[in-house]
């Protein structure tokens, strides 16, 4: 997807965070429901307690953030951190 020329990185977000999915679009970005089948260039997930998609290991080649205690604003952040956008 291209935004502007730019093209825009994919974010899968999970349901229950719905206002993190909100942000992330109105800052331009891509946002797709979290199932773990999805080809996204980053998660966003709740926690990681449980190994919600049945295969972390696979997972290191892109960034996965966990939501738990941050705001959108941080967890935007956190992706700009690690150089993914």
């Amino acid at each position: 997807m291209t935004f502007g020329g730019a093209v825009l990185k994919t974010i899968a977000v999970e349901d229950t965070l719905g206002n993190v999915k909100d942000y992330l679009e109105k800052s331009g970005y891509k946002v797709v429901k979290f199932t773990g089948q999805e080809d996204a260039d980053a998660y966003v997930i709740s926690g990681m307690d449980d190994d919600v998609m049945g295969m972390q290991d696979i997972m290191t080649e892109v960034p996965v953030i966990e939501a738990d205690g941050k705001t959108p604003e941080e967890i935007l952040s956190s992706l700009r951190e690690m150089d993914w956008l």
